[in-house]
């Protein structure tokens, strides 16, 4: 039976994709040699650049999700799953040996249904790399989990239904509550690696007045609309999803 299956959810990831896939087959050729035992999916999320070929070229398997939402992404790439596991990485993210041999010995213990890591962040500004690891102390105290590495068990995963299609940020945070809702049921607990934290690029953002106003306007709306989306009806809630967290959508082609 397969264990764990890698979900890549990519929009225009040309230019990253080939090292993040060389990245994980290095790291599961090495620790998991046997034949069968994992696989990696790349959901093109409707892209404009090659990612889809960039892909195929390396042999991985490619699934298609039209609408541009990180969540519909991952639950297309998560339904095409075969493993007992799923760990959802994102196109820039590149694990280190290590922190993998954690990944398999939380797999193996029995007493987790998923994990998260604490994020180191390579290249970009400055800037970017203090504001994205100032969330590692949040990370490790709430046990909760950023969208760039994200570990579950499949079967927990299909119960919860998957990450939100009513949210367009912070939908990693939304899925961890939930999935930890089931694991106190199943007397299972959700980790974070912290010894060994992920690689993830720090590429977005240039030190700018008007990049800064979109940053702090994007964080801030986005959490809101985390709070409000308990009570808003979906279809608003995915209305003003896509017209004011456009932040995350936006790049290049």
């Amino acid at each position: 039976m397969m264990l764990i299956s890698v979900v890549i959810p990519a929009y225009n990831e040309a230019d990253y994709l080939e090292e993040t896939i060389l990245n994980i087959q290095d790291r599961f050729t090495k620790l998991l040699p046997e034949k069968g035992l994992w696989e990696i999916i790349v959901c093109n999320n409707n892209s404009t650049d090659h990612t889809g070929e960039v892909a195929k070229r390396l042999g991985i398997q490619v699934v298609f999700e039209p609408v541009n939402q990180i969540s519909r992404a991952r639950n297309t790439g998560a339904h095409s799953a075969k493993g007992e596991w799923i760990l959802f990485l994102d196109a820039d993210t590149h694990p280190g040996m290590e922190l993998m041999k954690d990944v398999l010995d939380i797999i193996r213990s029995g007493r987790y249904i998923g994990c998260g890591a604490t994020l180191q962040i390579t290249g970009g500004t400055k800037f970017n790399k203090l504001r994205l690891e100032r969330v590692n102390p949040v990370i490790r105290w709430f046990k909760l989990a950023a969208g760039s590495f994200l570990l579950c068990r499949r079967d927990m995963f299909e119960e919860t239904g998957g990450f939100s299609k009513d949210l367009y940020a912070l939908e990693e945070i939304d899925f961890v509550f939930r999935l930890k809702r089931i694991g106190r049921r199943v007397n299972k607990k959700f980790g974070v690696i912290y010894k060994h934290p992920v690689s993830t690029s720090g590429r977005k953002d240039e030190l700018s007045v008007s990049s800064m106003f979109r940053l702090f306007f994007s964080n801030f709306m986005a959490i809101f609309l985390f709070v409000l989306h308990f009570i808003l009806p979906s279809k608003l809630n995915r209305f003003l999803g896509t017209r004011l967290l456009g932040y995350w959508y936006k790049r290049r082609s």
